[in-house]
């Protein structure tokens, strides 16, 4: 079981996530709407990973990715995002992240990126984008 921090704007698209990771056993410690919210809760929580949108007011999702790892190096961050342009998602993955996944959410696909990435397995250079 893995600690997780869930980051998005959207109340259904968080509340879809936390179904899907509790489904799977993982424990859901934290929710944020934003990037910046997002990093202050990294640092209480300190969790075992973080799903991460791109698009959401205040500070977006690659800003908070940048801080995060700046701090934390090992951080465990996957990007969520309906924004699924190759551009976009390879610039998350040469931040830092360890894998994307568009929106909508496949169910599978998602829990089998969480689970590689947990098992300390970086697949984003083989992603499917």
């Amino acid at each position: 079981m893995a600690t997780v921090l869930i980051v998005d704007d959207s109340k259904f698209d968080r509340e879809t996530l936390k179904a899907l990771l509790e489904d799977a056993g993982h424990q859901v410690v934290g929710e944020a709407e934003d990037g910046a919210e997002a990093y202050v809760q990294y640092l209480r929580l300190q969790p075992d990973l973080v799903t991460m949108d791109i698009e959401m007011p205040g500070t977006d999702g690659v800003k908070a990715l940048r801080k995060i790892l700046y701090h934390f190096p090992d951080a465990k961050i996957v990007m969520v995002s309906a924004i699924a342009e190759k551009g976009v998602v390879m610039r998350t993955v040469w931040l830092g992240a360890k894998h994307f996944v568009a929106k909508p959410i496949a169910a599978n696909k998602f829990l089998a990126i969480v689970n590689s990435v947990l098992g300390g397995t970086n697949k984003a250079s083989s992603a499917s984008f």
